[in-house]
């Protein structure tokens, strides 16, 4: 059982720094397509859970949306501003929908420091940087889902 579940953190591991890595190599090669601001609350004890809204910046467009999900990964509670970029959306319908997130970050008290990385199936990639208020250790993946208000 212990082997077992050291293996799976492995993969879930590799798999977020692969995931992350691809991502960022992507992102860096183009221009960005739009901006986002996320407010969001996570919690983790191994199960992460999140919920929030943000606005998408989007061809002189503002939009609302909401965001929540659950994951594994990660320890403690905090409430997260993240701001970044959008790539490859093309058209606002494409940006709706579940996203496979990479993260890597931490909190403790208002010191912070991490970058997420999101895609959907309509390969619309967010790069966020966040910035977090309380106490956690957040390395993990997750399933993201996006809706519009």
């Amino acid at each position: 059982m212990e082997r077992t579940m050291t293996r799976r953190r492995l993969l879930v591991t590799t798999g977020v720094v692969l995931l992350g890595t691809g991502l960022a190599t992507v992102a860096k090669s183009k221009e960005p397509s739009g901006s986002v601001v996320i407010d969001e609350t996570q919690i983790s004890f191994i199960v992460s859970g999140m919920a929030g809204g943000g606005k998408l910046y989007f061809r002189n467009n503002t939009y609302d949306f909401k965001i929540g999900g659950f994951g594994l990964g990660g320890v403690g509670a905090s409430s997260i501003r993240a701001v970044g970029e959008v790539y490859d959306l093309r058209n606002v319908e494409d940006f709706p929908g579940v996203y496979g997130e990479a993260r890597a970050g931490y909190a403790l008290g208002q010191q912070s420091g991490g970058h997420l990385w999101l895609q959907n199936p309509n390969d619309v990639v967010l790069h966020l940087r966040a910035a977090r208020e309380g106490l956690i250790l957040s390395l993990g993946a997750d399933g993201v889902v996006v809706t519009m208000d």
